[in-house]
């Protein structure tokens, strides 16, 4: 899965006029956005308590459908979601992210709980397919947190480019990131990730 599936699901155009911004800077916003949600869902993959909470959360967006509109999302739930994926630095996260100057205009308190439920939708379908290929054993080490790692890049398993571990990469600080200056999104993904840049 890449970002572009990701970018598929989001109603960019109904973002960008619900937040008031064009939708370029709405469409930098859900890649920074996304990328943070899955970082957070990343870190907290790696205990067994956080990965057993992410398959109880998945199984209830499983056969979630890509949404026309705002209007069609539970900003309730994807509030929720925010809440337990980024903990107590949720408004450490989000009052940097909406200081960023590479989405200015964006606030991310109203934006991530309306893309958590979409990147949720998205990771449930994915882990649903990769269950019922392995047919058992999904609740061993591998599990969630192999299929959040593919989805950053991790582990190498996705030949094709242009995944969202190319997306972190340069928000990383990968060299090729198109919106100079911006947010550090390494240290705030440093942070999360238990300090690694």
């Amino acid at each position: 899965m890449a970002l572009d599936d990701i970018l598929k699901q989001v109603p960019i155009d109904d973002i960008a006029a619900k937040l008031g911004v064009s939708p370029d800077v709405a469409k930098a916003a859900v890649e920074q956005g996304g990328a943070v949600l899955l970082g957070g869902l990343a870190k907290n993959a790696e205990t067994d308590e956080g990965s057993s909470a992410i398959q109880a959360a998945l199984k209830k967006h499983e056969g979630a459908k890509s949404v026309s509109t705002v209007d069609d999302i539970d900003e309730a739930d994807g509030g929720k979601i925010v809440s337990h994926i980024l903990g107590a630095n949720e408004k450490q996260v989000t009052q940097q992210l909406t200081e960023s100057k590479a989405t200015a205009g964006i606030d991310f308190g109203k934006l991530l709980p309306i893309l958590a439920p979409i990147v949720m939708g998205l990771i449930a379908n994915a882990n649903k397919g990769k269950a019922e290929k392995a047919d058992a054993g999904s609740e061993s080490s591998g599990g969630i947190g192999d299929l959040i790692g593919g989805l950053l890049g991790g582990g190498g398993n996705s030949g094709s480019g242009g995944g969202i571990g190319d997306v972190l990469g340069g928000l990383l600080g990968g060299g090729n990131s198109s919106s100079g200056g911006g947010i550090d999104l390494g240290g705030l993904l440093g942070g999360l990730l238990g300090g690694k840049k």
